[in-house]
C-alpha cells in the first residue's frame, strides 16, 4: 500500500499528518482501505512509508489493523511509485502474486474478481479501471476487447483522451515485474513501468462500476467524509439552537447556540462560536471559527487556525503555503 506521499494537495491539513491518517466518518482513513482488504482475504499488508512514518506506527503499535498485519518498509529516499513498490516488495520478500494499491484511494472494488481475472489471461500486472467525467487528470488506459492494455497515456490534454477508462490505484502484479524496476533512482509506474509493460502484451486493464474516490483533495476528502454523515453519531458538543446538517463532527467538538454548519467536517477539538457559520468547509484539529464568522465554498483550516469574530471566507486554506 502505498502511503509515502506529503499529500500537498489536502495541504494545510496534511502538514504533519499523513493524508491515510486523517479521518474519514470518525476513522483514519486507512482503516477503510485495510478493512475492504481483508474483506477478501488479504492478512498482511506492506506500507511503503515515506512521509511521517512514526504516526504509522505509533497508531499501530502490535503492528495490526482491523485484524490485517501491517509491515512498514520505509524508503531511504522518495523513490516515486513504481520504485516504493519495489522496494516494499523486496523488503517484505514478495516472491508470488501481490496487489497494490493507494492507501488514499477508496472503492468496493471486488478484488477477489480482479485477481481471478489477471491469473485467466496470464498477466504480468493488471490495472483496475474507473470511468470518470474528465480524464484528463489520470492515467488513461485503453485496453482491447480481452482488457489487453494497448497505452498507457499519463494525464492527456482535455478532450484529447482515446477512452474515459482511468488507472484506479489498485493493481494486481506479478514479481517478474520488479525485475523491470530500476535501483536506486525515482520511478513511476504510471510514466515508466506500465508504457513499458504495454510492449509486453502482458499489461491488462478490468473495468468496475465499483464506487471510486480519490481521497486526495480538499473536495474529494470533503465528499469521502460526507459518505458518512448521518452515520456517524452527534456529538455531545452541540448545544441546543445550533443547526448542523449533513456533517461529520468529532465527539469532542463544540457547535455553540445559533451556529449552523452544512456539509462540513469538524475534526478533533475544533469550535464554532455563537451564530457562526461554517458550509461545504473542512475543520482541522482544535480549530475555531469565531462568533458570527462565516465560512463558505470549501474553506480549510489547519490544525490550531482560529478565525476572527465576524470574519467572512470563501475558499480560504489557512495557514496559506
Amino acid at each position: 500500500m502505498l502511503v509515502g506521499g506529503m499529500g500537498t494537495r489536502l495541504r494545510p491539513l496534511t502538514v504533519s499528518v499523513p493524508k491515510q491518517m486523517l479521518p474519514v466518518g470518525g476513522r483514519p482513513m486507512i482503516e477503510h482501505v485495510v478493512e475492504h482488504l481483508a474483506a477478501h482475504g488479504v492478512d498482511e499488508v506492506v506500507l511503503a512509508l515515506g512521509f511521517r512514518p512514526d504516526a504509522f506506527r505509533s497508531a499501530y503499535p502490535d503492528g495490526r489493523c482491523c485484524g490485517v498485519r501491517l509491515r512498514y518498509a520505509l524508503e531511504p529516499e522518495p523513490l516515486d511509485t513504481a520504485g516504493a513498490v519495489a522496494f516494499a516488495a523486496a523488503h517484505a520478500g514478495v516472491d508470488d502474486t501481490f496487489v497494490v494499491c493507494n492507501g488514499d484511494v477508496l472503492t468496493d472494488l471486488d478484488v477477489t474478481s480482479l485477481v481471478a481475472f489477471h491469473r485467466r489471461r496470464g498477466a504480468l500486472a493488471t490495472i483496475h479501471l474507473t470511468a470518470v467525467e474528465d480524464p484528463s487528470a489520470f492515467g488513461v488506459v485503453p485496453t482491447d476487447d480481452t482488457g489487453r492494455v494497448l497505452a498507457f497515456v499519463e494525464k492527456p490534454p482535455a478532450g484529447e483522451a482515446p477512452t474515459n477508462l482511468v488507472n484506479g490505484g489498485t493493481y494486481v502484479v506479478e514479481p517478474e515485474v520488479l525485475e523491470r524496476v530500476p535501483a536506486g533512482r525515482r520511478v513511476s509506474i504510471e510514466r515508466e513501468t506500465f508504457p513499458d509493460l504495454v510492449a509486453s502484451g502482458r499489461l491488462y486493464g478490468l473495468a468496475s462500476p465499483a464506487s471510486w474516490l480519490d481521497a486526495g483533495t480538499p473536495a474529494t476528502y470533503l465528499a469521502a467524509n460526507l459518505r458518512h454523515a448521518g452515520r456517524v453519531p452527534s456529538p455531545v458538543g452541540v448545544e441546543p439552537g445550533a443547526f448542523v446538517e449533513g456533517s461529520v463532527v468529532a465527539a469532542d467538538a463544540r457547535v455553540a447556540a445559533g451556529a449552523r454548519v452544512r456539509r462540513s467536517v469538524l475534526m478533533a477539538g475544533a469550535r464554532v462560536g455563537v451564530d457562526a457559520v461554517v458550509v461545504d468547509s473542512i475543520l482541522g484539529p482544535g480549530a475555531e471559527v469565531g462568533e458570527g464568522a462565516e465560512l463558505t465554498e470549501l474553506c480549510v483550516l489547519g490544525a490550531g487556525v482560529r478565525v476572527a469574530p465576524g470574519e467572512q471566507l470563501a475558499g480560504a486554506r489557512l495557514p496559506g503555503p
